[in-house]
């Protein structure tokens, strides 16, 4: 049987495991909107565990990973730096977010933001927003599936094909389970691809230089330059310190403001289970080690791969692994695009009919699961068609994508801490945030410093909001009160 066919057929076996997991996870949830969206609040510290690491980890970590160590070399640390910075704030945030949803009946981002902040039309405007940064986002997903497939059956299943097949299951179990499937899928997924990533990661230095010492000994050597941080940007030309470290900035600032992530402090079972998921999130961390490992492997191989995303696969054919163990590996990397693309497609939809559409008609339960189903499918032909774009980077997809969504972040600390912050002040401070990153990503000439347009965003909407809310008449005190006192859910800054 010819090499390709075999590694189809395990392909085949993992996506079939994978519906029947996420398709008899639905049965555990309520036939409700919070079990569509929350999974009634009972997710345990297992799944949270998983369900957080594996989301975060995707096809831009498997594959534009790699292809960031292979091509940039220590541009790539930066990804291996703001997941540790990113999620420690939710340590304090996440409890209080769960708490103010289990009083309030919270499933959503915007219903904290708009619970302190009430306006129709800020949450719409959330709802909008979202849902342009979660298309990239699940653009890279896909791709980076389509990618892998392709590669690894010498190109007899071509990305378009490997993309829907994989997308296709996705959508299904997504569909018919909600988060449930989620949570459930992730975690077998994050286990495969965790076990998969740290396999290759020390074989292929140790198959091509005897090790990973003399692997960078080598590097050294013959391409000193990619060793040097912060490494190389786009272009080839060394990055500066401000690109570098602002990309870290808001990557940092944007991780757990991504609505997807922000909803799963919605769906654990108490405090406890979220401060213990913040802790243990740095061990799946080092789940980017061995993937750097496996880019930079790849710097002094004879031949050189299509592009740098598919240094992976690229090296995974070039190396005469058994077809079995191709085929794992291309499970393990299927792991990475469909545990985040699954949250990202539930978490879309989610928004959007939340947010969006109950704020402004009354729905029952029945008609906004019926709705989020159909933006699900909506918002995955739109992301595929996207995918189907052969000049998109993955890392740099998902790097603009984090400069709408870090915006997120001063509306969510003001609901949380400061009681004068008003809703003018948080409506003008997001308008200002989004427009300020808008320009400079369509302008990347303008940029000082090389900064990111999110932390330039971060610059102008900050002082907005603070000085609109000065400025403005304070919010009512019963409001104020219903939101932070009762229960003690949120904590309170002076001003």
């Amino acid at each position: 049987m010819e090499r390709w066919i075999v590694v189809t057929l395990i392909i085949a076996v993992y996506l079939v495991a994978t519906l029947a997991i996420g398709l008899l996870a639905g049965r555990r949830a309520s036939h409700s909107v919070a079990g569509y969206v929350a999974g009634d609040r009972s997710f345990g510290l297992v799944v949270m565990y998983f369900v957080t690491g594996a989301t975060v980890f995707s096809s831009f970590a498997f594959l534009g990973g790699p292809g960031w160590a292979y091509s940039r070399g220590a541009a790539a640390f930066y990804i291996l730096g703001y997941g540790v910075l990113g999620i420690a704030p939710f340590y304090w945030m996440g409890p209080r977010i769960g708490a103010l949803g289990r009083r309030l009946g919270h499933v959503t981002q915007a219903q904290m933001i708009t619970g302190r902040f009430p306006s129709r039309a800020l949450s719409a405007l959330i709802a909008v927003m979202s849902l342009i940064a979660f298309v990239p986002y699940i653009t890279i997903q896909i791709r980076g599936a389509g990618i892998v497939i392709e590669a690894v059956t010498d190109g007899h299943v071509p990305l378009w094909i490997g993309a829907l097949a994989a997308y296709g299951i996705v959508i299904l179990y997504v569909l018919v389970s909600g988060v449930m499937a989620v949570g459930w899928t992730n975690t077998f997924q994050g286990v495969f691809m965790v076990v998969i990533a740290w396999s290759l990661g020390l074989y292929l230095p140790y198959r091509l230089y005897g090790g990973v010492g003399p692997m960078f000994e080598r590097i050294a050597a013959a391409r000193p330059e990619l060793l040097v941080p912060p490494g190389l940007a786009a272009s080839g030309e060394p990055w500066s310190w401000g690109a570098y470290s602002s990309y870290i900035l808001v990557s940092a600032v944007g991780l757990m403001m991504w609505p997807h992530l922000f909803m799963k402090a919605y769906t654990a079972k108490d405090d406890d289970t979220l401060r213990r998921t913040v802790i243990l999130f740095p061990t799946f961390q080092l789940f980017l080690i061995p993937v750097f490992l496996i880019g930079f492997s790849g710097v002094l191989f004879p031949e050189a791969p299509p592009d740098p995303d598919s240094i992976l696969p690229f090296m995974i054919l070039r190396t005469d692994l058994p077809a079995l163990v191709v085929g794992l590996f291309c499970a393990g990397a299927l792991s990475a695009s469909m545990s985040t693309g699954d949250a990202l497609l539930h978490a879309s939809a989610s928004v959007v009919v939340e947010d969006g559409v109950a704020r402004y008609v009354r729905l029952d339960d029945r008609v906004q699961r019926i709705l989020m189903r159909a933006l699900v499918l909506l918002t995955g032909a739109v992301s595929y068609w996207f995918a189907l774009d052969e000049d998109s980077s993955l890392v740099q997809l998902l790097a603009s994508a984090y400069g709408i969504v870090s915006q997120l972040a001063p509306p969510v600390v003001a609901a949380l801490y400061w009681r004068r912050a008003t809703t003018g002040g948080v409506a003008a401070g997001l308008i200002a945030g989004w427009a300020t990153a808008a320009f400079f990503y369509l302008n990347p000439e303008l940029k000082p410093f090389g900064l990111h347009e999110g932390v330039l965003g971060l610059l102008v909407h900050v002082p907005v909001l603070v000085g609109v809310s000065l400025a403005m008449q304070p919010q009512p005190e019963r409001l104020l009160n219903e939101f932070f006192d009762e229960g003690g859910d949120a904590g309170e800054m002076g001003g």
